[in-house]
């Protein structure tokens, strides 16, 4: 671990001034950060403790949306009473999350923070890794790439994004707001994250020294029509193959407004809005599902090892939807 200096804000002002020097770092939880500091992978000169910033409540908002202050611990986010009544999604998916001591500390700025997951990237012992170093090339491609990207990867970079929470925030429509150089700015969960492309070692559009203040969550929908699905090796404190995050609002048989996320197949959390159109005006059915689920993957390309995971995200889709809509 390379050598750094450690400061302690009480303002938003300051950490903002602190957090614009180059080569600075916020840290709350630290769950992810100080794991690549520790492995060689992030190297800051100065780390900001952003603790003490009034950002851990949990508001209802004027309009019956909600609030969640970046500084929110996950495990009081899961446990906290009005997420658990109109947004079971959120909840369900984060205690599918890591471990609860994990939960105890990890942050809802953190989380949205997590770099993408790939052993290549983790392993310094590889040169070939363009998240790295750009230009490198991508290890992953020709290696072990068992729980690598099968939706919206590049030839510069197979990694998949690797958080619960973010797949059911993309799912809700939540917007990420942040502070930086020009002021606040709302940015919607959908064009948070980036996809590889040509630059993969950028995970999200935030700017130099910009600080997330909070997610907001809009009015709730599929309080009473939803599921959490995460399918991976082991029962706990494992990656997902394949997560979907799944939400409908029916009425009189019909579904009206329909949320489809999936996790675990892409750079960042993946969600087609004409997946959710070709759910809506009509009745749950093997039919509809169907239809979702190949507008969702559409595109989708396996490698030598992980092409599964095509069939396995088309048959979670139809699980999720099912229980969700209460037709399992």
């Amino acid at each position: 671990m390379n050598d750094f200096s450690y400061e302690r804000v009480q303002r938003a002002t300051d950490a903002l001034g602190r957090g614009q020097r180059p080569f600075a770092a916020y840290v709350a939880g630290g769950t992810n950060l100080l794991d690549l500091m520790k492995a060689g992978i992030a190297a800051p000169q100065s780390l900001v403790d952003i603790n003490a910033l009034p950002l851990r409540d949990i508001v209802e908002l004027p309009d019956g949306g909600l609030r969640i202050g970046a500084l929110a611990r996950n495990s009081d986010t899961a446990a906290h009473p009005l997420v658990r009544e109109r947004y079971p999604l959120l909840s369900q998916a984060l205690l599918a999350g890591a471990s609860p001591q994990l939960r105890n500390m990890a942050t809802a700025g953190g989380n949205l923070m997590q770099r993408t997951r790939c052993d290549y990237f983790y392993d310094i012992g590889f040169d070939a890794c363009n998240k790295r170093k750009p230009g490198s090339g991508c290890a992953a491609i020709e290696g072990h790439h068992r729980g690598h990207a099968v939706l919206g990867a590049s030839e510069h970079c197979i990694a998949t994004h690797p958080s619960d929470m973010c797949v059911a925030l993309a799912a809700l429509r939540a917007t990420v707001v942040t502070s930086g150089p020009r002021g606040e700015r709302r940015i919607a969960m959908a064009e948070f994250h980036r996809l590889p492309g040509d630059t993969p070692q950028r995970d999200t559009d935030l700017e130099p020294g910009e600080l997330i203040t909070s997610v907001d969550l809009p009015p709730t929908l599929f309080a009473d029509h939803s599921h959490y699905l995460k399918v991976r090796d082991r029962a706990s404190y494992a990656f997902a193959l394949v997560s979907v995050a799944a939400g409908l609002r029916i009425r009189d048989g019909v579904v009206r407004e329909a949320a489809l996320a999936l996790g675990g197949v892409a750079h960042k959390p993946w969600r087609v809005p004409a997946a959710e159109a070709a759910l809506v005006g009509r009745p749950l059915s093997t039919a509809s599902i169907a239809d979702a689920a190949r507008a969702t993957l559409a595109g989708a390309r396996g490698l030598k090892y992980n092409g599964f995971k095509i069939e396995l995200a088309w048959r979670s889709i139809d699980r999720a939807l099912r229980t969700a809509g209460d037709i399992a």
